[in-house]
């Protein structure tokens, strides 16, 4: 069991105000991360707004990526409050074809350490679907510590990590030192777009992307060639979508991406409330930012 390395495409998944999927909508998405034959599709992430869809609506989503992906790897966000819920999630996504499932410390009550050790474990046990470990304390507000990563590392069946960016200037610091503690073979990876190009010329495994759920052929080529070690055409092409990292800071990534959507046309849906869409001076940056960018990049 391993993960897919590379670029890892996270897409949005469209619904209506009542959390319905628009099947449609999400397969003219991953159709354009089909074509550009990214490392995997990651369904049901963040931005894929796991947490507000019901597990009807979430199989439905699987379903339908997963009748387009092809050969291409599925990767299933299978977070829950509960313990018995992710299990139940994970044990969907396996029935259905997913490589592996992207497993978050979500919660009410603050957890401890060791009460996530124990969620984690549980879920690998009794699922069977190879876990990847999903570190966003931005939303989630749990940090996973350096000592808890190693010891899930051995765990049976969790298989690698999606890391948050570090400190500035410490990605290598941080990629070494967390690959030097978990077991050989367990997969590292970067989200929060900005930091992964540099992240993967450090060496990282995956990178877990937004920007490569919408537009992802640029994504895949800056991937490529850091992962050949070509670090001068990575960081030319990362140079290149300065104007996206800088409107992802300034309105969130979920935000902005369900905007970029929109005004490509790919579909008409907005956030789940009571996440609110971008209001007329995001919407004109969004729509700046789309004008300043050469063609090829927004395939």
């Amino acid at each position: 069991m391993s993960m897919p390395s590379g670029l890892s495409a996270f897409p949005i998944t469209p619904a209506d105000a009542d959390g319905r999927v628009d099947l449609a909508a999400l397969g003219r998405i991953i159709d354009r991360l089909v074509a550009a034959q990214v490392g995997s599709i990651g369904v049901l992430g963040s931005t894929g707004i796991y947490m507000y869809l019901s597990r009807d609506e979430r199989r439905r989503a699987v379903e339908a990526a997963q009748d387009r992906c092809g050969a291409i790897p599925l990767v299933v966000g299978i977070g829950a409050l509960r313990t018995d819920e992710a299990i139940d999630l994970a044990q969907d996504a396996r029935a259905m074809g997913a490589a592996a499932g992207l497993l978050s410390a979500v919660s009410y009550a603050p957890l401890s350490q060791d009460e996530v050790y124990e969620h984690f474990s549980a879920v690998a046990k009794a699922s069977g679907l190879p876990i990847c470990i999903y570190d966003n304390p931005g939303t989630t507000h749990f940090s996973f510590s350096p000592d808890l990563v190693a010891r899930l590392s051995r765990v049976p069946g969790i298989v690698g990590i999606k890391n948050p960016p570090p400190p500035d200037g410490q990605m290598a610091h941080h990629l070494a030192s967390q690959r030097s503690a978990t077991s050989p073979g367990f997969s590292i990876g970067y989200s929060g777009d900005w930091c992964c190009p540099e992240a993967m010329i450090a060496g990282a495994d995956t990178w877990y992307s937004v920007l490569g759920g919408i537009f992802p052929r640029i994504c895949v080529a800056l991937s490529r060639a850091a992962q050949a070690g070509d670090a001068v055409q990575a960081r030319r092409l990362d140079a290149a979508l300065a104007p996206v990292w800088e409107v992802f800071r300034s309105h969130s990534s979920l935000r902005a991406v369900y905007e970029i959507a929109r005004q490509m046309g790919l579909t008409t849906a907005e956030p789940p409330r009571p996440i609110l869409p971008l209001g007329a001076e995001g919407r004109r940056d969004i729509a700046q930012m789309l004008r300043s960018l050469p063609p090829d990049i927004c395939g």
